[in-house]
This record gives C-alpha cells, sequence and structure tokens, in this order.
C-alpha cells in the first residue's frame, strides 16, 4: 500500500514561541523554556534552535544546563499561549486537507494524508510541503520540518531521521530508502517505537541495527517480543498499514489524573494530596458523564525506592467523590509504606453511562441525592468561575497543593 503521507513537526516549538513572542531570532537567542523557581531538578521544556547547536539537549533538567553560556534567557512556559498557537497551525492544515485526512499526533506534530490532494492541485508533494510550511511561516513566523512517506511510520522517520537535518526542512523517503536509510541506524532507539527498554532486550538478543531486525527471523521477534516484535519487524521493512481516515475507537475507555510533587511527602500528609487528586478524577469522570466502577491507584516512592499499584472494584459504578475517596483511602492505608512519596496516579476504568445507576439497600438513598446535586453544582460554579472560584478549606493546608494546580495545564503554568 502506498499513500502520500505527510509528518510536520514544529521546531523548538515551545521556545520558538516564546521567542517570536519577544520579537527575537530563534537561531540567535540562548533561550530554555523552563520555570526555575521549582527547583533544580525542574525539567526543560524546550530549547532554542541556538541553544541545540551548541548541543544541548532539548529535555534535561535545569541543573542539567551548561553554566557557560553567557545570557541565557529562561522562559516560564505558557502552556495556554502554546495551545492557542497550535490551534492555529491545526486551522491553517485544514486549509490543504479535510479533517478526516488530518491526525494531531501532539501539541506540536500532526500527520497529514496528501494523496488526493496533490492532483487537485497540480503539483507533487515536495511543493506541496513546501506550500504548507510557506503558508505557516507566513501566518505564525514558525518553522516546521516535514517528513514525506508512502506512510505513516515512512514519514515519521524521514522527519525524525533526515528532515531536521536538511537545510529546506524536508526529507522524502520511498520504499526504496529503507535499506540505505533506515537499516543503518544505530543506536536502534533513534527508530520511532523503540524505547530504551525495548531497544535493552533488542540489544540483548543480539540486534544493535534496524538492518539487523529487518534480517531476522519474524517468527523469533514474535516469540519473544509478542506482537511488538511482529511491529518493529514490519516497521525494519518500512510497512505500516495505518490509515489516517481509520480512526481508532478504543473498545474500553478509561480516565486518569496524576502529578509529579515537588517535594517528598510522607505518608500522613500524603492522604490530603489523595483526596485532592480523586476530587479531580471525580469532576472528570462526572463532565464525561459517566459512573465508574474501578478505581485504582499507583504511588511511587522518591528515588528508586519502588511503590506500588493497586486496583480494585467496587460493589456498584458512581460518580460519588465521598465513595471513591473513601475507596481510595482504603487501598492506600493498607498498601502505603512509611516512606517519602514523590509520585501519585489515579485511573477509573470500567465506566457506565449515568442515564441509570444502581441503588443501595444499606445506604440512604436520599443522601446520595443530595450529594449529587451539591457535586453538580460545585462543578457548574468552577466550569463557569474557574477551578479556584470555589474550593475546600483542605486546599489551604500546607501540605496541599490544589490551588496551584488550578492554575496550571499539564503540571506547568498556563
Amino acid at each position: 500500500m502506498k499513500r502520500t503521507i505527510f509528518s510536520i513537526d514544529m521546531k523548538a516549538f515551545y521556545a520558538f514561541v516564546e521567542c517570536v513572542e519577544r520579537k527575537m531570532d530563534p537561531f540567535k537567542t540562548p533561550l530554555v523554556v523552563c520555570d526555575k523557581d521549582r527547583g533544580s531538578n525542574t525539567i526543560v521544556l524546550s530549547v532554542s534552535p541556538y541553544l541545540k547547536k551548541m548541543g544541548v539537549p532539548s529535555r534535561c533538567r535545569y541543573k542539567e544546563l551548561p553554566k557557560n553560556i553567557p545570557n541565557m534567557i529562561f522562559a516560564k512556559p505558557r502552556m495556554q499561549l502554546y495551545l492557542e498557537k497550535s490551534v492555529d497551525i491545526v486551522s491553517i492544515f485544514l486549509d490543504f486537507v479535510s479533517k478526516e485526512d488530518l491526525h494531531v499526533y501532539s501539541i506540536d506534530e500532526c500527520f497529514l494524508d496528501v494523496t488526493d490532494y496533490l492532483k487537485i492541485n497540480n503539483c507533487d508533494a515536495i511543493t506541496y510541503a513546501k506550500r504548507i510550511l510557506k503558508k505557516i511561516k507566513e501566518k505564525t513566523k514558525l518553522i516546521c520540518t516535514c517528513g514525506i512517506g508512502e506512510n505513516i511510520f515512512m514519514a515519521k522517520c524521514a522527519m525524525d531521521i533526515e528532515a531536521k537535518n536538511n537545510k529546506n526542512y524536508i526529507a522524502k523517503w520511498t520504499y526504496k530508502d529503507i535499506p540505505t536509510k533506515l537499516w543503518p541506524l544505530s543506536p536502534i532507539s533513534k527508530m520511532w517505537g523503540i524505547g530504551s527498554r525495548l531497544e535493552e532486550r533488542l540489544n540483548n538478543y543480539g540486534f544493535f541495527t534496524i538492518g539487523e531486525i529487518a534480517c531476522s527471523e519474524l517468527n523469533f521477534l514474535k516469540q519473544k517480543l509478542g506482537i511488538i516484535g511482529e511491529e518493529i519487524y514490519n516497521h525494519a521493512h518500512g510497512i505500516d498499514e495505518g490509515i489516517i481516515r481509520d480512526k481508532y475507537t478504543p473498545e474500553s475507555h478509561s480516565l486518569n489524573c496524576g502529578q509529579v510533587l515537588m517535594r517528598d511527602y510522607d505518608f500522613v500528609e500524603m492522604e490530603t494530596i489523595v483526596k485532592d487528586m480523586v476530587e479531580e478524577l471525580c469532576e472528570k469522570i462526572r463532565a464525561e458523564k459517566k459512573l465508574a466502577k474501578t478505581i485504582g491507584i499507583v504511588i511511587l516512592y522518591s528515588g528508586d525506592l519502588g511503590g506500588f499499584g493497586k486496583m480494585a472494584t467496587m460493589l456498584r459504578a458512581t460518580d460519588s467523590t465521598k465513595e471513591i475517596t473513601d475507596f481510595v483511602l482504603y487501598i492506600y492505608r493498607n498498601c502505603v509504606q512509611d516512606l517519602p512519596i514523590r509520585r501519585i496516579n489515579l485511573f477509573a476504568s470500567e465506566l457506565f453511562d449515568n442515564t441509570f445507576y444502581q441503588t443501595d439497600l444499606f445506604k440512604d438513598e436520599n443522601k446520595i441525592d443530595s450529594e449529587r446535586k451539591y457535586n453538580n453544582v460545585m462543578d457548574k460554579i468552577k466550569r463557569t468561575y474557574g477551578n479556584n472560584s470555589i474550593v475546600k478549606m483542605s486546599a489551604l493546608l500546607p501540605e496541599s497543593n490544589a490551588i496551584a494546580r488550578n492554575n496550571q495545564i499539564g503540571g506547568h503554568s498556563k
């Protein structure tokens, strides 16, 4: 199957946006997107092309940044601004393809199936890509890189491996290019779809280049790695049967929330964070008009101390903050150890429509109905006036960070 797919990525997106907002040249400005006030371990979200050229990694911690670069500018993340810019770019893509042929992969990357648009516009793939990149630059002053391939995987590899290094930021791959451009790749984690852990396993089996995976036995990879083994074997040959128009609809749905804490918490004060997170999760459940029956909690201790993850099913599905809080606290108190805690994740699965719910003979339904009305009123106030327009008194406790989190998007400043 051969199509014409574009993989378009915004170059150093966050840092580029900050430079444009400051009317600075990203290729001459030492700018870092990082909230250094959050401590030495805070994550650097992006660095300008100027710093990348100097060898500064785009993903590191504040303490790992080189200290010998003069006049380095630290831009505090502005997630709302980045989201708005991303929406502007997606709207430009929709001038060139229909929404059915567009897949938003992340805030700064999209896939476009332009197969049916090249003949209509009487041009080849590279010309069409140049038009898109030119319009984005004219309207937003941002620069993109574009990989062109005969399927989604090939386009992504062309962008990641070659386009970013080309002067026009465009690279086109066909199946004929796979042996010369993909097979020599090493370390193999440079290929899309292979992370550090999978790379380690493949290295243990004797694979150190993509070409070695392509020349291996499919049955061996399937036996060792299961369905992932078959996938990376196909990818090593440039094969990907995914179609952008075939939108994936998952059979099951889950909701989650989590956070990495800015300091170590003991198991007692952590209960405040657990309650805050349950409230956030329950607001998501009600916003989706769902009832949750299975709840899970993951706690990670500081450093290399490990952690635990537990999942349990309640007797009936509910969206009650009180019921789910009591349930999660029961799991937490029975599993947590007296160790410093640094991360928490909650998730809800087995979701049902809230049109009907199971009654309980051993509970006062009048109280349950009153709580449901109370939760709905609270949710409506927050949606209308903001999450901090009304908070519980526990949010004022020194260990709570609920108010600060309400002013963030994805754990960073709005």
